[in-house]
């Protein structure tokens, strides 16, 4: 009896804690209860004055008939997954399991809103029993590629995406407290200050990595996550189906023995090499083919219990949006990010400084090189002079500086594609907007690219003796700071939709080469053919315009002007610098140098827009154009095995099938899906 009282005391003393908790995580406006919310989650939902709502906010995901259909070259077609039905209830981990290539990441992409634009989507997908999209925000997702900043630690990765996604108001050491229990969380305090690693830098394992791309996505709490990669299983499905897993077996191992084929072949060269001398009498799988098995698989499912149950349960989950309403602003419709644009712009920037700072080979191995190379050009070009050959060689040093120096900057392309993987994994998952991602990519880049220019601009000024002055210096450092900055933006440009690396730097070492073919130096700016080349291609070169723009003057009328040249003979007069820039380089003197630079600088603003618009056409534009193609062709194929059919009603026309390992595998992951 006394053993009865004390738990009946210690039951009554939790009910009164559990009540108490409830009541102190009473949200304030309406006064109802939240069902299904973590602190985090509430005190974000908190903070949005009009949400009213009735019930919890828990995500319950169904998808129903779900098939997928990918158009190949030629027209041809290919079903990924067909007729898929399951739900994922909140508080539950649901498991889709299979052997490499089965359609476990293309569903996982179908479910989040992320397929390819060739990939087609037919059924239902229903949250809370509406359609919703889940992409950017609405739903954590972490993809197979752990794509993370190598240069950071651990702690830093995860601070960084705190600030740029929690409130503004959120006390900064509410942040640091959420930063560190999300490390607990995921067993990372070990390698908490160890960087993540990359090229050149060793960090930490792949596990770790791994564990680091979650604690990116929970930092928020979010309603519902997708891993990708991340294997856990628990059926008994197989069991009843006449397979049950055989003692001291893996259950993982078993449920993939029984759907993959592959273990066939492996079974059949055993047998052959006389290396497996006995069968097991309690394995069912040492007595049929995997053929078989996965066909006994399908039938039992569609006449199971667990069939009619899934689909019960997902027509219950779907009647949900008429017991109650989710309106705009709770959390499952936030969004991915509660900080302000200010915020994000500055953390970025921040982010982006600090990582540039300690890849060595993102900015300062190309300033080590620029100083050697501008060495080079000092030595060759020492002290010029003003003698009559110094002409052509002031023309040939500045043509040098500005086209191939300047030309080296595509070496930073494999950073930024970088840059570009991070970017975009944070974006989907709706972390920050694009706009404050090019901001932040412009301002922290600025340092560096000043450094760059002061340094090699510096050395080669003063070793090779051009125009004395320190204006003419001033506009030297500021032309090449542009040019560098110009090639930087169009490179970034080049890298949000090219995301290979080596295509990337052929693509801009050939747009590069085809501006200093234009440039007025290579041929004279009267000399260039019209038609194409001197109309446009001449006026979006940033070679052009920082040594001549349409007969106008940059770096030639900045070194050339006011100087006076040897003549072939010291019995001719000294040649002025001004009649070399009318008659030799065909340059307009009556035109100002700055407004020459200024164009420059807002060619840097324009490639800088390009950059944005390239990714927002990635983004929109591409996906929907190659969709429209993609159904396009479809739609002519079914129209032509349409006149066919009617044309000769006794030939069979078929579109092409999926393998047996898709099939077999798409329609066990409905079944897993759904017990």
């Amino acid at each position: 009896m006394r053993g009865g009282s004390a738990a009946a005391a210690a039951a009554e003393e939790m009910r009164r804690t559990v009540m108490a908790d409830i009541e102190a995580n009473r949200p304030r406006g309406n006064g109802m209860v939240v069902g299904g919310m973590s602190p985090l989650s509430e005190t974000l939902w908190r903070d949005k004055a009009d949400t009213e709502f009735i019930g919890d906010v828990s995500a319950r995901l169904t998808w129903k008939d779900l098939t997928v259909m990918v158009m190949l070259k030629g027209g041809e077609t290919h079903r990924v997954l067909e007729g898929l039905t399951g739900y994922a209830e909140p508080g539950t981990l649901t498991a889709l399991m299979g052997p490499s290539g089965s359609g476990k990441s293309t569903m996982l992409d179908a479910l989040a809103g992320r397929l390819a634009a060739n990939a087609f989507l037919a059924g239902a997908i229903l949250l809370n029993g509406r359609k919703a999209k889940l992409s950017f925000g609405t739903a954590a997702y972490v993809t197979q590629d752990d794509t993370l900043i190598g240069t950071l630690t651990v702690r830093e990765t995860i601070w960084y995406s705190a600030r740029l996604r929690l409130p503004d108001n959120l006390p900064r050491q509410e942040k640091r407290a959420l930063v560190d229990s999300t490390i607990i969380e995921m067993g990372l305090q070990d390698c908490a200050d160890t960087v993540v690693g990359n090229w050149h830098l060793r960090g930490i394992s792949g596990g770790e990595k791994r564990r680091v791309s979650i604690a990116l996505e929970i930092l928020m709490r979010p309603r519902l996550l997708f891993l990708d990669e991340t294997p856990i299983a628990h059926r008994q499905f197989f069991a009843q189906a006449g397979f049950p897993c055989p003692s001291l077996r893996n259950p993982s191992d078993h449920f993939l023995r029984c759907i993959n084929s592959d273990f066939d072949k492996v079974k059949a060269t055993l047998k052959g090499s006389m290396k497996l001398r006995f069968q097991r009498s309690d394995d069912p799988l040492e007595k049929t083919t995997t053929t078989e098995a996965t066909r006994r698989l399908i039938e039992f499912y569609g006449r199971s219990q667990y069939y009619y149950a899934a689909r019960q349960q997902v027509n219950e989950i779907a009647r949900i949006r008429e017991r109650y309403t989710l309106q705009k602003g709770t959390v499952l419709d936030s969004g991915g990010s509660q900080a302000s644009f200010l915020m994000q712009s500055l953390v970025l920037t921040k982010r982006s400084f600090l990582n540039m700072s300690r890849d060595f080979g993102y900015y300062w191995l190309r300033l080590l090189i620029y100083i050697l190379v501008t060495i080079c050009i000092g030595t060759i070009y020492f002290n010029v002079g003003t003698g009559y050959t110094a002409i052509l060689a002031r023309g040939a040093c500045a043509s040098f500086v500005f086209g191939f120096v300047t030309f080296m900057s595509i070496g930073g392309f494999p950073s930024f594609v970088e840059d570009m993987k991070v970017f975009q994994r944070e974006r989907l998952n709706g972390h920050y907007g694009v706009v404050a991602f090019v901001i932040g990519n412009t301002l922290s880049a600025a340092p560096f690219l000043i450094m760059i220019s002061v340094a090699s601009g510096t050395i080669c000024y003063f070793m090779v003796r051009l125009h004395p002055g320190f204006i003419h210096y001033v506009f030297f450092v500021l032309c090449l700071f542009a040019s560098v900055t110009v090639v930087e933006s169009l490179m970034m440009a080049i890298a949000s939709v090219v995301p290979n690396f080596l295509m990337g730097i052929i693509i801009g070492a050939g747009i590069q080469g085809i501006f200093m073919l234009v440039s007025g130096y290579f041929r004279l700016p009267n000399d260039i053919p019209k038609p194409f080349w001197r109309y446009p291609m001449s006026y979006i070169s940033f070679d052009f315009w920082s040594l001549q723009v349409k007969n106008e003057t940059a770096q030639y009328q900045n070194d050339l002007e006011g100087i006076l040249f040897d003549n072939q003979s010291p019995d001719l007069p000294k040649i002025p610098g001004e009649y070399v820039l009318e008659n030799i380089f065909q340059i307009d003197i009556h035109r100002s140098k700055w407004w020459d630079l200024s164009v420059l600088f807002s060619m840097i603003v324009i490639y800088r827009i390009i950059f944005f618009l390239m990714i927002k056409i990635n983004e929109d534009v591409t996906p929907w154009f190659r969709g429209y193609i993609a159904r396009r062709r479809l739609q002519q194929k079914a129209n032509l095995e349409r006149r066919l059919s009617s044309r000769y009603p006794s030939m069979e026309i078929t579109e092409r099938q999926p393998s047996l390992k898709d099939y077999v595998v798409e329609e066990g992951s409905s079944s897993n899906s759904s017990a």
